[in-house]
């Protein structure tokens, strides 16, 4: 089942009540968008206070208000038409991707290739690919939990599984030859 849009979700929960308004805003932010209300303050130019009286539901937002967070929630979910998914890995692991597309809910993401040979790399690599527009990057995890403390797109790690025991298996038997 394809969602609704974030922005028209917002709207229609708006119409049916401020409770309901309160609801839906909360889950895009926290769900969708992954932005806290820090966040929407700073790009919607509304005081963090009142969004958290808005978002506690002592609040009913004002007719600016509700324009300038349905404004913001729109910046922060627009998939540009160039949208691609940064892929940082070694380059043999590169070689071994079939696909360069994603369709993904309905939209269609291009995957972009950062080929790397050290920690560093990758870490640089994750800098550019969000400087260049990625809306997401995929990378080991080796490298995971240090590229999600730079970046502010989501970052998705390799989980090689059958690679992973193969290896396992493998190194058993050098180590008994």
């Amino acid at each position: 089942m394809i969602q609704a849009d974030p922005v028209e979700r917002i709207i229609k929960a708006a119409l049916i009540s401020d409770e309901e308004f309160v609801t839906v805003l909360q889950h895009v932010l926290k769900n969708d968008l992954r932005v806290s209300v820090r966040e929407l303050s700073e790009r919607s130019g509304v005081a963090q206070s009142t969004l958290y009286k808005v978002l506690t539901g002592k609040r009913s937002p004002t007719l600016p208000t509700m324009r300038a967070i349905i404004n913001t929630v729109r910046s922060f979910s627009r998939i540009p038409e160039e949208a691609f998914i940064g892929l940082i890995a070694a380059r043999y692991v590169l070689e071994s991707i079939q696909e360069r597309t994603a369709i993904v809910d309905g939209h269609e993401f291009r995957v972009r290739e950062y080929p790397v040979h050290s920690f560093e790399d990758a870490i640089i690599a994750a800098v550019r690919a969000e400087r260049e527009g990625a809306v997401s990057i995929v990378c080991a995890p080796i490298a995971s939990s240090t590229i999600e403390q730079l970046v502010r797109i989501p970052v998705t790690t390799i989980v090689p599984k059958d690679s992973v025991q193969r290896a396992i298996e493998s190194a058993a038997r050098k180590a008994w030859l």
